[in-house]
Order: C-alpha cells, then structure tokens, then sequence
C-alpha cells in the first residue's frame, strides 16, 4: 500500500499467531547419566488381561488393580474414562510421542494426585524427555504410594543428573538393602558407579561394578550393561586391555548392543 502511495502507514498483519514452546528439558550434566538396560517401559498400565480396553483400536488394557484404584478415588464411571486415558497415554509413551502423554498426564496427575500408576508413567515421561527434578517428584510419589522398588534405577539416575549425589545413594542403598531383582539392582548399581565416576572416583566406580565382571554361561541384558560400562569406567581410567577384553565380551554375545563396535574401533 505504501508503495502505492495510497497510505503512509506500513502494513500490518491482522493476526499474529505465537508458538508456544515446549517446556525446556533441564541442563544436561557434562556427562549424560548413564541408562537403565531398557528404556523404562510402562508395562504395569499398558498390560492386562483384565480391566478397561483403550478405546481407538489401540488393543491396549489396563490392569483390574489400575482401574479400582481410579475408580475410588474418581468413582466408577470417571475412573473407567480416566483409565482410558492412562492406555492412551502409555500407548503414546510406547511410541516415543512423549509430549502427546506429557499432556494427559499432567492433567490426570492434578485430578487423581493419590494415584500410583499415574505418578509412575508420568514420572517416566518427563524422566525420557530430560526433565529430571520434575521426573523425580513423580517418582517419589510413586515410591510412597506403592512401596514399589521398580523405578528406584530411574530415580536415583534423575538424582544423578541433578548432581544430588547423596539421594542418589540413598536410593541405591534402599534398592540394594531389599534385592528385589537381578535386572533392578543391576540397573541400580550401574547408576550408582555413574554418581562415583561423576565425582572423580573412577576406581570406586570400577569397584563397584568389578564382581558384574566375571563371566557367566548365558549372558542376560543386565550383565552385557555392566560389562559394557566396566569396559567404558577402564577406558576411562587408562586400563585400555580390560576395556578391550569387555567390549569384545559384550560384541561375542550381541555385535550391535550399544555402540560396542564402535568403541572397539577406536581403541584398535
């Protein structure tokens, strides 16, 4: 128009749209906390034989317990409709759409606060998308409520990435003192040689995880990420034959766990 010459005024759009950010994850450590085996699954509320189907086509239950609990907290009829919700979450979960279950969560987590399994996948969520303070709070909701050790790996690792280094080992004493799993105090003791390797104490890391390796005759998950994480504490501190010996270790049973391949070219 101005160049028209038919106003003096700069055009104007008559709408202005903002997009709204994402909450931002929390500041990294320089060292990324080390992980569980496996992502953190939400089995407990996305399996079932018995309970409500997830609407949608998802063919996804939640477990009877789930569904009585929503229920007395919400009553019948809303705790049938807030469990499909929790499916659908974890469904979202499953698929790495975290944002998308971030959102539900956060607003059954305000209806239903008493609410174990809600504490627990919405932990797990914002533990996946970096926000650690935040998982932690859910986390230890979910510990009070349930009396569960199942997320205490996962908690002890936010603690980590907060550098809150004596929670994190309070958690891991809890864990270990109880022994409730092989998979569960492996992944527990893993975190809690990251919080030794973090503060400078690489042989008081390597101690902890030396006993995980001795060889076994049929390998699990749980002793191929030890093995893989020994191996990376020994680089670390300049042992590089025994870094080599437990990255072969962990190659012979499964060439494409980790980036193990990887590690070993480096170091040839």
């Amino acid at each position: 128009e101005t160049a028209r010459g038919r106003s003096t005024e700069a055009w104007k759009p008559e709408e202005t749209w903002v997009l709204e950010p994402e909450a931002e994850p929390e500041q990294l450590p320089s060292r990324p906390p080390v992980r569980p085996v496996r992502p953190p699954t939400a089995r407990d509320v996305a399996t079932g034989r018995e309970g409500a189907p997830s609407p949608g086509g998802h063919r996804r239950t939640v477990p009877k317990p789930v569904v009585e609990e929503l229920s007395a907290a919400a009553g019948t009829d809303r705790g049938t409709k807030l469990a499909h919700r929790i499916a659908d979450a974890s469904y979202a979960y499953e698929k790495e759409r975290y944002q998308e279950a971030r959102r539900v969560l956060r607003a059954l987590a305000d209806e239903v606060p008493d609410s174990a399994a809600v504490r627990e996948l919405y932990g797990l969520v914002l533990y996946r998308t970096g926000q650690w303070a935040a998982a932690a709070t859910q986390l230890e909701s979910f510990r009070q409520l349930s009396g569960s050790y199942d997320q205490h790996p996962v908690l002890a690792d936010c603690y980590r990435a907060l550098h809150r280094y004596e929670d994190a080992d309070e958690v891991w004493s809890d864990l270990r003192e109880a022994s409730p799993g092989g998979d569960l105090v492996a992944e527990g003791r893993i975190v809690a040689a990251g919080c030794k390797a973090d503060q400078g104490d690489l042989a008081g890391a390597i101690l902890m995880l030396e006993k995980a390796a001795r060889k076994v005759a049929k390998p699990q998950d749980r002793h191929l990420r030890q093995w893989y994480v020994l191996g990376d504490l020994y680089e670390r501190a300049g042992d590089v034959p025994r870094a080599c010996d437990l990255f072969n270790r962990v190659a012979s049973v499964d060439p494409d766990a980790f980036d193990v391949r990887a590690r070993l070219r480096a170091l040839r």
